[in-house]
């Protein structure tokens, strides 16, 4: 998309030269600064006051080797991410007051990040030739956060050159000198990292994210022009390799958590190639880029809570620069609308925006438009996405109001993947019944072998069965059959065979699964399935946060459970053939701080065994709403 239209001999035609790009005000533009909202500009300038004479935090040897040592990444990574936030918020308090009352602390947060071995986390640090451990001074490696802070000093420098030079001469210098050594040499003298692409390797968000940060680098720094279009030109390469393959649908397998640093990212990239071309650079009326765009709305079910499958959180703070601004690029009102609603609710005119400083940057300088914008959240009725086989659904488009429904078939080798191939979420009143359960904080084992030995990503662990004691198994191989989205009025329906996403062992023949939603009245869980023969049991497993109590033979209350943050669960019943199976309950205690903010200390899991000896039966549940 990228590559081909454009070659590097017309980039270097096309580009504006460094001396003459400003995509933002720098802090020396005082009106453009002055001009933001009173609220904002106190905001950030109180935010800045609270970090003079910050505690930068120490990054000890020992830390970085936490990961190798024992898997753990976040003792580091919090020391790490906390140095870059507060660096971050001093330099939007000194674009904002223009005073110079931040610029000692500024060189004090710059001066240790450019004194730090590597930006490279612990978790992935590993690609170096001398492996797992200390970071190799002498193969600097380009990921995620090295790109992210190569990035946040390229902007600082761009914001404050001149007021830095006041400090000392040789700040600016030292920042180009890092982000060369650390950034730009590698990405141009090496082709084998693996998020590019370069070599047929499978990409994910890890190939935009980096590129957003590459280009900043490169479009605010590099001053060969000669150079400076290559890299642009070899940037836009390693975009393909994201673009080309990416579902023609626009979903994200990855889920809506990955979506920030995956579409978004893309978005980000494709925004500074239009602004350092004039416009000339430009494919947001390709219908892939629209569609990757819409995802966003099309899985938000309600508020912050968001389709959760593959690593996500069941709920969501979604950069609202990013949503308008890519409204914006694709004419979309409703994604402008939910950026403006995002904004909003987020409270981003009193707090000021929290993300990167490149989003930050285009978050202040749309507020004013995005004041004027009508703040709505979208909420599609229906949406399938074809690809990925994805569906959501609710009763009326526009309201949280009434039942929602998310189901998926796709294959267990997404990205982030679950073995979740059949599994459903169900929401009443935009409030969670039947859910995914998330992820927890990743460690050494996330990434590994052992992966699912995590029972987070286990398919017992979701909203499925498990068939003659067998679990779903990783591996494309192991996906839906046949999956069909119908839709009207009156109801959408998901059906699929999803006996394939089982091995030999579970001696499935045949698993038709319908997911129904019947609006305003019901959601129906419809099962026929067929084994080879009967070995072992066979479990339906759902997930609730609801408090469960019997109402009778064959039907369950789901009540109302109070959640973290003064939420609450849905309520409604769950009605099955007691004739059919036999129910059971499980506590599942949560013990990791990332699954307890959402939903507390415990899920239930409620089981369902199948009590037939026959090897073929239909199995009906029916989600009820109270009231």
């Amino acid at each position: 998309m990228l590559s081909q239209r454009w070659s590097q001999a017309e980039i270097g035609k096309l580009i504006v030269p460094r001396d003459e790009w400003r995509p933002f005000a720098t802090a020396s533009e005082r009106e453009a600064w002055d001009g933001l909202p009173q609220p904002l500009r106190e905001a950030q300038v109180a935010r800045g006051r609270e970090l003079l004479g910050f505690d930068w935090p120490f990054l000890p040897a020992a830390r970085y080797l936490d990961f190798a040592r024992d898997g753990n990444r976040s003792r580091y990574e919090t020391l790490c991410h906390r140095r870059r936030t507060a660096l971050c918020d001093l330099v939007m308090a000194e674009c904002t007051e223009g005073q110079g009352a931040f610029l000692d602390e500024i060189t004090n947060g710059v001066w240790g990040i450019c004194e730090e071995s590597s930006w490279c986390i612990p978790a992935h640090i590993g690609v170096q030739r001398a492996g797992r451990g200390l970071p190799d001074v002498t193969e600097p490696i380009v990921d995620l956060f090295a790109a992210e802070t190569g990035a946040l000093l390229a902007w600082a420098l761009y914001l404050l050159a001149p007021r830095l030079d006041t400090v000392s001469p040789l700040i600016v210098p030292r920042i180009r000198l890092e982000i060369e050594n650390r950034i730009l040499v590698p990405v141009m003298e090496r082709d084998d990292f693996g998020w590019m692409g370069l070599h047929g390797q499978h990409v994910n968000n890890w190939t935009p994210w980096i590129c957003s940060n590459w280009l900043t680098c490169a479009l605010l720094l590099e001053e060969d022009e000669t150079r400076r279009a290559a890299h642009v030109a070899k940037a836009m390469q390693v975009m393909d390799k994201f673009i080309d393959p990416y579902p023609a649908d626009g979903g994200c397998d990855e889920g809506p958590g990955y979506w920030g640093r995956a579409g978004a990212s893309l978005y980000d990239c494709l925004d500074l190639l239009r602004s350092a071309t004039k416009g000339a650079v430009d494919v947001f009326d390709e219908p892939l880029i629209q569609e990757i765009g819409r995802f966003i709305y099309r899985v938000q079910i309600a508020g912050r809570y968001f389709v959760n499958f593959a690593d996500a959180a069941a709920m969501q703070q979604v950069d609202p620069g990013v949503t308008y601004g890519y409204g914006k690029a694709i004419a979309d009102p409703e994604m402008t609308q939910m950026g403006a609603w995002l904004a909003k609710d987020q409270g981003t005119l009193e707090k000021g925006p929290t993300s990167s400083l490149g989003r930050r940057l285009r978050t202040v300088f749309y507020l004013a438009e995005m004041q004027d914008c009508p703040a709505v959240q979208p909420l599609p009725r229906d949406s399938w996405l074809p690809v990925i086989e994805v569906m959501t659904t609710r009763d009326r488009t526009g309201k949280a109001e009434g039942l929602f429904v998310a189901a998926k078939g796709g294959h267990n080798a997404e990205s982030h993947n679950h073995n979740d191939v059949g599994s459903f979420i169900i929401f009443q009143g935009g409030k969670p019944v039947l859910v995914d359960a998330g992820v927890e904080a990743y460690t050494a084992k996330t990434f590994s072998g052992q992966r699912y030995e995590i029972w987070t990503m286990q398919s017992a662990y979701h909203n499925l069965p498990t068939i003659n004691g067998v679990q779903q198994a990783p591996g494309k191989q192991f996906a839906a059959r046949d999956a069909r989205c119908y839709e009207d009025d009156l109801a959408a329906t998901l059906c699929m065979d999803i006996a394939g996403a089982y091995p030999a062992e579970a001696k499935v023949k045949q698993w038709v699964r319908a997911v129904r939603l019947v609006r305003q009245m019901e959601v129906a869980i419809e099962d026929r399935y067929e084994l080879e023969e009967v070995v072992a049991e066979t479990v339906l497993h759902l997930m609730t946060p609801c408090e469960v109590e019997r109402a009778g033979s064959g039907r369950l209350v789901l009540n109302r459970a109070q959640l973290p943050g003064g939420r609450e669960t849905g309520v409604g019943f769950l009605e099955y053939d007691p004739d059919l199976l036999r129910m059971e309950l499980d506590v599942v205690p949560l013990t990791e701080d990332r699954l307890q903010g959402i939903w507390g200390e415990r899920l239930i899991r409620i089981n369902l065994r199948v009590v037939s000896s026959e090897p073929h039966g239909e199995i009906t549940l029916r989600f009820v709403p109270a009231g």
